[in-house]
């Protein structure tokens, strides 16, 4: 038996995504050691800089389990990084919000940040940048509308 054509395409993406996946976090892990953390503590700071997030809300918005969302926010707590706070909506679901030492931190990334950015932009071309973000946007989208 033969695979279909549309096979073909979507083992082409998932085998290319988990190629990209591998390629972001080693970039990542590099980018967020001189700063003296990991790049799984970078996720998680990452998805509560705008605003405080119940765990499960770090786990949705990341893709990653809630397990490891809340063990890592146990460590990142623990080191000072992020504190718990009361959430409003849900007693037992504490809020995760970061720190002053882990906005420090985050800072610390992101003048190299901006040079791998900068390399990516002048590598594709801003305009196929952007068209990348908004095709890799849509893809998960479908794939969120196919599989709910």
């Amino acid at each position: 038996m033969s695979d279909t054509p549309e096979q073909e395409l979507f083992a082409a993406v998932a085998i290319t995504s988990f190629q990209l996946n591998g390629q972001f976090l080693a970039i990542a892990e590099e980018l967020a050691a001189p700063a003296g953390i990991t790049a799984a503590w970078w996720q998680v700071l990452g998805a509560v800089l705008r605003e405080p997030l119940p765990v499960v809300g770090i786990a949705r918005a990341m893709g990653i389990t809630r397990q490891s969302v809340q063990r890592i926010a146990d460590l990142l707590v623990a080191k000072g990084l992020a504190e718990y706070r009361p959430n409003p909506a849900h007693r037992r679901a504490k809020l995760v919000a970061v720190t002053d030492t882990g906005r420090e931190a985050i800072k610390r990334i992101n003048p190299q940040h901006a040079v791998m950015a900068k390399r990516l932009a002048d590598h594709l071309g801003p305009d196929q940048l952007t068209r990348t973000v908004h095709l890799m946007t849509q893809l998960s989208a479908a794939l969120d509308a196919i599989t709910s």
